[in-house]
């Protein structure tokens, strides 16, 4: 079943960030996900103010998805990302066929 990351980030340290944005697509290339959204003009219809960036991204399976996340390459290069922002990734389930 097809499922969904939605990372929202608040980027505190825009150069550092920038090194974890610069190896992202090499790795993420090797997985079987697909970007969905990059977005750093989020409306907020109602709750909190929207974090500095939200992404969307599709995967075939919850296993994919986590084959690309706990991945020694993406963990590697997420420790820019925790030093630079603060945020979640959440694992959604698409609703199926």
């Amino acid at each position: 079943m097809t499922i969904y990351l939605i990372a929202n980030i608040d980027i505190e340290d825009r150069e550092r960030y920038a090194q974890y944005e610069a190896g992202f697509m090499d790795i993420f290339a090797r997985f079987d996900g697909r970007m969905l959204a990059v977005d750093e003009q989020q409306t907020v219809l109602e709750g909190a103010p929207a974090p500095t960036r939200s992404v969307l991204i599709e995967f075939p399976d919850e296993a994919a998805a986590r084959a690309w996340y706990e991945s020694p390459e993406y963990q590697a290069l997420a420790a820019h990302r925790f030093a630079s922002s603060t945020g979640s990734v959440t694992i959604i389930q698409g609703l199926g066929p």
